[in-house]
């Protein structure tokens, strides 16, 4: 006989359970109240028992739920702790006290697991965009939104930051990822080419069109096209593309027929389009046509989180058995405002490979804009008057003697912390006269 089972969500069951325990205490009360009345009985010490029995029995049932309810996610907080892709996220915070507030315990477990997962996702789905910071995350949970649609999307942002990377991203993700990609780079195109470039042309439509040749717009039919840097698209053009996306249609240059496309739009400008709208060099109508679904890619200054993955990214994509990265150049590539974005870290990281003989970058290997950074940034005491030059080494021996005591003057301890051999730490501990003595605990 098949037996059947029934689940009852514990939105109903807890409150039913309290609920009850309150119906009961109300009648029982009400009932010794009675009984105590009709025999003559002072009702209070009968009364104050209940209460006493009833609150016990509430208390146990209450403790029996929480235990119920808890326990397993007890479990599963202690099962995460051992996985290290979380207890490594914040290891300064593993080493404090451990915290008596079950509850924020839970949550902050709770936030790592979910930022875990919100880059397994984007990994996942967007395998050539390195990321893992949270202003990017954001970015890319909207991108996964709109990418099965076939909604136009605007990509704004600084250059180099990656909308074409963004553009493809979203393509890969749609329901057209089967059917043509059409990209069309809007400051390449000269001029006197842009209707040929777009519609097509017929053959003799002007000297020079000795055959009939489809635009992209025909190219990408049933699929989609991206417009990079539409900001520099002209207004002629402009108000031509605004026809084909209302109404879907256009005529080859020297056509007399009607051509019907069906194209999924997603540009990108690294221009302030509003205000090029406000002075009149791109049109509102078409501006509000485009930006259906505007998507803001962050610079590189406001996603620093990325900088020190993005360069590991980058090394391993440069050289064979890739370097490592020393704690002031580290220092120096966080440093830097990365005007020219992820494009410009790329350039930075692919000419200190090339300049490294050793087997890790130095600070001396990276271009000198980065050193320059310095000159507006606090990480080390610094005296104004120092060169370059002497305020790296100024930076790069503080560093070793906060790794000295910390590694308690030893000095393996110490070329641990600092990511180098001890070997080379040794040179340099002779390079700037330090006694590692002084650093060992008496």
């Amino acid at each position: 006989m098949t037996q059947k089972h029934y689940h009852i969500s514990l939105y109903i069951i807890i409150p039913v359970i309290f609920g009850g325990f309150a119906i009961l205490a109300s009648v029982m009360s009400f009932r010794l109240t009675e009984y105590c009345m009709e025999h003559h009985l002072d009702p209070g010490t009968p009364a104050f028992w209940l209460a006493i029995i009833i609150g016990g029995i509430t208390y146990a049932c209450t403790l029996l739920i929480l235990w119920i309810i808890l326990r397993p996610v007890e479990k599963f907080i202690e099962e995460t702790k051992q996985l290290r892709v979380l207890s490594d996220r914040k290891p300064e915070e593993n080493k404090k006290k451990k915290s008596t507030d079950k509850i924020k315990e839970f949550t902050q477990v709770f936030e790592q697991v979910t930022d875990v997962l919100t880059m397994v996702e984007v990994r996942k789905y967007f395998p050539d965009i390195i990321a893992d910071s949270k202003a990017m995350r954001g970015v890319l949970s909207q991108v996964m939104k709109v990418a099965p649609t076939d909604t136009t999307v605007l990509i704004l942002g600084e250059s180099g930051t990656g909308k074409e990377l963004i553009a493809t991203g979203i393509y890969e993700n749609s329901l057209r990822k089967d059917k043509p990609f059409i990209a069309l780079n809007c400051t390449a195109v000269p001029d006197e080419l842009w209707e040929s470039e777009l519609f097509g042309h017929e053959k003799g439509a002007f000297t020079g069109a000795i055959a009939k040749k489809p635009g992209k717009f025909e190219l990408a039919n049933k699929g989609t096209f991206f417009l990079d840097e539409i900001g520099d698209m002209p207004l002629k053009t402009q108000a031509k593309l605004l026809r084909v996306l209302q109404e879907g249609e256009f005529e080859r240059v020297g056509g007399l027929h009607s051509i019907k496309v069906d194209i999924r739009f997603i540009a990108a400008t690294n221009k302030d389009i509003t205000q090029m709208v406000e002075e009149g060099t791109f049109r509102e109508d078409l501006y509000h046509r485009l930006n259906v679904f505007p998507v803001r890619l962050p610079s590189l200054r406001e996603r620093k989180e990325d900088i020190l993955v993005l360069t590991d990214h980058f090394l391993q994509k440069n050289v064979p058995e890739p370097a490592k990265v020393s704690p002031v150049a580290s220092q120096l590539l966080m440093a830097h405002a990365w005007p020219g974005n992820v494009r410009e870290l790329q350039n930075a990281v692919e000419r200190a490979t090339v300049m490294c003989e050793e087997d890790a970058i130095q600070a001396e290997h990276l271009p000198e804009n980065v050193k320059k950074s310095l000159t507006n940034q606090t990480i080390a005491p610094l005296k104004e008057l120092l060169s370059i030059d002497e305020k790296l080494e100024e930076i790069e021996k503080n560093l070793i003697i906060e790794a000295l005591r910390k590694g308690g003057g030893f000095q393996v301890n110490a070329a641990k912390l600092l990511g180098i051999s001890p070997r080379k730490l040794a040179h340099r501990i002779g390079k700037y006269n330090i006694d590692p003595k002084s650093f060992k605990k008496s």
